[in-house]
């Protein structure tokens, strides 16, 4: 247990030395930050709260949760093809753990550094752990999820599952050799924003967002907002190895409703599946859209297939 530093202190040794990024014309130690827009386009803009217990173990190593948990955030910005600038942190500590700080902290701003985006300010308190994170980014394509239509492709950038068959190795629940340990770890603490693939949809898109809840339940956002519904066909689906690995008999249902992966799901019209095509991308067409309020339907080898759960329950 390391020594119990204060408010300003957590700030001024762990996260005032953050690098000033693009746009920072005054960072951390302010009332406010002062940033500057760019000059066209838009600004993209997401929070996501992360409670230990609830979205990760409260005991894991303090480096992985921040990557974890500004990862998650991140994928929301690929979601929409906005390329990440800034973000903030309101950290909230049981004790103030100087040696987890630093782990944390040294977690956080190498997981910044590697996707460009720089901390300009935030809040500590104390309480139950948690950590809450708003990213903002900048785009001149967005991708949304209210422009898909009747006709349309749906599409899935990589294979589904891992994350939610490694929690059970993560939580101790499950026993693994040490490799597979590793694995489990990165599937769940180290999930890729899928920036590459979003910018090279960003043209032909009609709709997209990042599989946090499950394929089925964000697939089913797409739907509502864009007002159609989905056949997709569980057979071409990409599942991932590790599902395949440590949950046989479950895969396809970790796949269609465990979430955490935070592929993108998209939808491109008819007439631009030929320049996807062309692309080159490691995606996979799973299903079509149409008409109506039906939802999201399953097909397996051409028979119907109903999903035990179709998506993580935030309450």
């Amino acid at each position: 247990m390391g020594t119990a530093p204060g408010e300003f202190e957590i700030i001024r040794d762990f996260f005032a030395s953050a690098p000033v990024g693009e746009g920072v014309a005054l960072g951390i130690g302010d009332d406010c930050a002062l940033l500057q827009a760019p000059a066209s386009g838009q600004l993209a803009t997401s929070m996501d709260t992360l409670v230990a217990g609830r979205h990760f173990p409260a005991d894991a190593d303090p480096a992985a949760i921040a990557a974890r948990a500004l990862r998650v955030n991140l994928s929301d910005l690929a979601a929409m093809n906005a390329r990440p600038l800034w973000f903030t942190l309101a950290l909230t500590l049981p004790d103030s753990d100087a040696v987890w700080l630093r782990k944390f902290a040294d977690g956080l701003l190498q997981t910044a550094a590697q996707f460009g985006v720089s901390l300009v300010g935030g809040d500590t308190t104390a309480g139950p752990l948690s950590i809450t994170i708003q990213v903002i980014g900048h785009t001149e394509s967005p991708l949304r999820r209210d422009r898909a239509g009747p006709g349309d492709h749906v599409y899935v950038s990589g294979p589904l599952g891992a994350a939610a068959a490694a929690l059970p190795v993560v939580l101790g629940e499950q026993r693994v050799n040490a490799d597979v340990q590793l694995q489990c770890e990165r599937a769940f603490y180290y999930p890729e924003p899928q920036f590459p693939v979003a910018a090279a949809i960003a043209e032909l898109a009609s709709a997209a967002l990042d599989i946090s809840d499950g394929l089925l339940a964000d697939l089913g956002h797409i739907c509502e907002s864009s007002r159609v519904s989905a056949d997709i066909h569980l057979e071409r689906l990409a599942v991932s190895p590790l599902a395949q690995t440590l949950a046989t008999e479950k895969a396809m249902a970790l796949a269609t409703g465990g979430g955490d992966d935070y592929q993108l799901c998209f939808t491109v019209p008819q007439q631009r599946v030929a320049d996807l095509d062309q692309l080159g991308l490691k995606v996979t067409a799973i299903g079509t859209l149409i008409e109506g309020s039906t939802g999201v339907r399953c097909w397996h080898n051409g028979n119907p297939w109903s999903p035990a759960v179709t998506g993580y329950q935030h309450f």
